[in-house]
C-alpha cells in the first residue's frame, strides 16, 4: 500500500535518487532550461525550489546549507549570484514545467521542459 508516500522512488536507491536530483539541478542551473520526463521535472521542482529560497537569503550559513544539498561550488555560485536576484520579489514558484506534445520514442514516457520563470 502507498499510504502517506509522497515522493517518487524512480526504482532507485536513496543515493541514486539524490545523484539524479543533483545532476538535474546542476543542468537546470547552468543551462536554465532542460528537457526531461514529466515525473522527473516534478521531482526536480521540489528539490530546486528550497535551494532558491536559501540563495535568496544569501548568507554564509545558507550557502553552506545549499552546498550540503548540491555539492557543486560553481553551480551554487551561479545560483546565489545570478539566479536568486531575479526572484527577490517572488515568494515561490521559481520554475515552470511545460508538457511537450510528443512522447519519448524508446519507452513512450511523457516529456516536459523545465525552466526558470522570468
Amino acid at each position: 500500500m502507498r499510504h502517506r508516500v509522497k515522493k517518487k522512488h524512480f526504482d532507485r536507491t536513496k543515493e541514486q535518487r539524490l545523484a539524479l536530483y543533483r545532476s538535474l539541478a546542476r543542468a537546470l542551473i547552468f543551462d536554465e532550461r532542460i528537457e526531461t520526463t514529466v515525473e522527473r521535472a516534478k521531482a526536480l521542482r521540489s528539490f530546486i525550489e528550497p535551494l532558491v529560497e536559501l540563495a535568496k537569503e544569501g548568507t554564509l550559513h545558507a550557502r553552506r546549507q545549499a552546498l550540503s544539498k548540491l555539492p557543486d561550488k560553481p553551480a551554487i555560485k551561479k545560483l546565489f549570484e545570478e539566479i536568486a536576484p531575479r526572484f527577490e520579489g517572488r515568494n515561490g514558484g521559481y520554475v515552470r514545467i511545460i508538457r511537450l506534445p510528443f512522447r519519448r520514442k524508446g519507452d513512450g514516457a511523457e516529456m516536459a521542459i523545465i525552466e526558470w520563470i522570468e
